[in-house]
């Protein structure tokens, strides 16, 4: 039974992990027979947005503890997720995952990673096992992971995937139940909610095929 890491970031898609994506990713793990554990970073998160209104709201809140309500309180700190322990990783997406794991939101492909995500994800591509990204989380790959020429999806040709063509990357143009798998990289990859009017069963179809991808070690 293959063992993955879910790396999770707050709770709530304006402002961390997108919670649709994320119990997708825990549905299609579940599915493929897979054994899986939440980690995040046990920080502030950058903001708190009121996810009725979309305007921004004066609190202060820990992505561990906000992620934890995803995971039922079954979840680590990040500081403590090791490559050797598992056999692949997935992101979920979420705004929180291009504003907490990494500046990608404000500053594009000039942005940087969280150095505890960045050796996360260095330390599972170094081992050559598999990385799942859906949503705005491959452009958290492509930062991390510069000039190494990846094939990632962000869903349709536009501003962000012009971005991570910057970083040495190529973008294919995908829909919601559609993921590309690049092989070479050992990284798949699923758009999702970058389409805002998809529907749940397109990106569950999707997230599905990125996480058939990485549990069978692509």
């Amino acid at each position: 039974m293959k063992k993955i890491a879910v790396v999770l970031c707050g709770s709530g898609f304006k402002d961390g992990s997108e919670i649709r994506e994320s119990v997708l990713t825990l549905l299609a793990l579940d599915e493929a027979d897979a054994q899986f554990e939440c980690f995040a970073p046990d920080d502030q998160q950058h903001d708190v947005v009121n996810c009725l209104t979309g305007e921004e709201m004066n609190e202060k809140r820990n992505l561990l503890v906000e992620a934890a309500r995803i995971a039922r309180g079954d979840i680590k700190p990040l500081t403590s997720l090791k490559a050797s322990d598992f056999d692949g990783v997935m992101f979920p997406g979420g705004f929180g995952v291009a504003k907490n794991l990494c500046t990608f939101a404000f500053k594009g492909s000039q942005g940087e990673v969280r150095s505890d995500v960045n050796n996360v994800i260095h330390d599972f591509y170094n081992n050559k096992k598999p990385i799942g990204a859906v949503c705005i989380a491959p452009a958290l790959i492509a930062l991390s992971l510069k000039d190494k020429n990846l094939n990632l999806t962000l869903g349709s040709d536009g501003e962000a995937s012009e971005e991570i063509k910057k970083l040495g990357h190529k973008h294919t143009a995908t829909k919601p139940h559609e993921c590309v798998i690049d092989h070479e990289n050992k990284i798949a990859t699923s758009p999702a909610y970058m389409y805002d009017d998809a529907r749940l069963k397109d990106i569950k179809t999707g997230i599905a095929g990125v996480v058939k991808a990485i549990t069978q070690d692509l």
